[in-house]
């Protein structure tokens, strides 16, 4: 599900995805009746920094005031932050850049290699109620996610350093092991947990 400018929705309609997109399904209450329904899908949400949209631009002035640019980001709520596990902050490209052209790699390499990711999941998780890494619970991270002592120590100094939540510390892990898993490695290594850091520094920049 694409959610795009991601603050002009409703707050009670974002607030009531988060525990949807926690335990995987919906419950409906009706006066005479209560239904639940599986409700397990990808999130992709975009939006702009503030109104104007050049907010920490470093190529354009931004128009709004603080209070503006607070109320803007109010609009999004600390737990449903928590609930996304990457967030990446999007700069425009130079006009430059877009005129060299420059071959990127192709679709078709980052498809093999998202596929060869999978299959490992596939394999690891066989026999068990695990789709992929972002399905792990808290017992099956302490059995699958092994880090190394090093990649421990660097997500500790980060929890405390960045102060995050356990449900943020346990996304980190989720998203270093995926990390892991496309770069082939068995353990989850010091730049697998860096990387993976570095996707839940946006919400500390822009909300912290």
């Amino acid at each position: 599900m694409f959610l795009d400018e991601l603050p002009e929705y409703r707050r009670d309609v974002l607030e009531a995805m988060r525990q949807p997109m926690e335990d995987g399904f919906v419950t409906i209450t009706r006066a005479n009746a209560q239904s639940t329904y599986p409700s397990q899908f990808m999130l992709v949400c975009s939006m702009n920094p503030c109104p104007c949209g050049n907010y920490g631009s470093r190529t354009q002035k931004c128009r709004c005031s603080s209070g503006e640019i607070r109320r803007y980001l109010g609009r999004i709520s600390g737990p449903l932050l928590d609930r996304i596990d990457m967030h990446i902050e999007v700069e425009s490209i130079p006009a430059e850049r877009i005129a060299q052209m420059t071959p990127e790699e192709p679709s078709s390499a980052i498809r093999a290699r998202v596929e060869a990711a999978r299959g490992v999941q596939r394999a690891r998780y066989a026999g068990r109620p695990i789709a992929c890494n972002a399905r792990l619970d808290a017992r099956s991270i302490a059995d699958f996610c092994r880090l190394t002592q090093e990649a421990q120590d660097l997500l500790t100094q980060a929890s405390q350093t960045m102060g995050l939540s356990n449900r943020a510390f346990t996304r980190v892990i989720k998203v270093a092991r995926t990390i892991a898993d496309l770069a082939g490695a068995e353990e989850i290594a010091l730049d697998h947990i860096a990387e993976a850091i570095q996707y839940r520094a946006l919400d500390r920049k822009y909300w912290g």
